[in-house]
């Protein structure tokens, strides 16, 4: 603790003390066989509690860990498919695709060019849309379709996030 002439304290049951010199503070600590805590240290004067401060930590890391669990987290899966994929091939992923993103997933769809293939990009276009459409009623686009070196990819985001049990 640094150097301190008077600070507000709170005893452990949380009830204002008052204005009090840090020697009286520490001495009040000693006395309940608690830890002297400075809670606000940019307040005028300072604010320090009387806890235990292992339990303290505890608590708090318990907290942080329920916090953690709540939160959600995406991930980008892709799916790759080529400007020749077949009906069925097709079909296949779209359902995996539907699958992640049920799951909260987002997706990026890409469609990858092989040698003369770069030069009938409209069919790696035509392929993305049909997917896009395919999954309309679970997705939505998020990026546009990009055309970047030999791929060509557009982003898929779930519309309502399903809560996991």
């Amino acid at each position: 603790m640094r150097d301190l002439k008077e600070l507000r304290l709170i005893d452990a049951e949380g009830q204002q003390v008052g204005v009090v010199s840090a020697k009286e503070a520490l001495k009040l600590a000693d006395e309940s066989n608690l830890d002297l805590v400075e809670i606000a240290p940019n307040a005028n004067p300072p604010v320090c509690k009387i806890i235990d401060f292992g339990k303290f930590i505890y608590e708090q890391q318990k907290r942080d860990k329920i916090q953690k669990k709540k939160q959600h987290v995406t991930v980008l899966k892709e799916i790759r498919l080529h400007p020749n994929t077949d009906t069925h091939d097709f079909d296949f992923k779209a359902r995996h695709a539907a699958n992640f993103i049920d799951d909260g997933n987002k997706v990026k769809v890409s469609v990858i060019f092989k040698g003369r293939e770069l030069a009938y990009k409209e069919h790696g276009e035509e392929l993305l849309k049909r997917f896009i459409e395919t999954l309309a009623d679970s997705a939505k686009l998020e990026n546009e379709i990009k055309f970047e070196g030999r791929t060509m990819h557009a982003i898929l985001a779930p519309i309502k996030i399903k809560k996991k049990k």
